[in-house]
């Protein structure tokens, strides 16, 4: 998807020195995808210890046919 944004020009060439890309979109995709992987972790680890979770069975929960 082509957007128009407004990014801070040491910011996009940071993001794109760190993550090792040439191509600016690349860069800036890796970047969010680790944004999302983290908030995605951090709202996972709030939940630790709120959840009663039986583990004796996880193997048939994890292998369930979702319909």
């Amino acid at each position: 998807m082509r957007t128009t944004l407004d990014i801070d020009a040491e910011l996009i060439e940071e993001v794109v020195t760190l993550t090792g890309f040439r191509n600016k979109g690349k860069a800036v995709n890796s970047a969010l995808n680790d944004y999302v992987r983290q908030a995605r972790i951090k709202k996972l680890l709030e939940l630790r210890g709120k959840l009663d979770l039986d583990l004796e069975d996880w193997y048939e929960m994890r292998h369930a046919v979702h319909r």
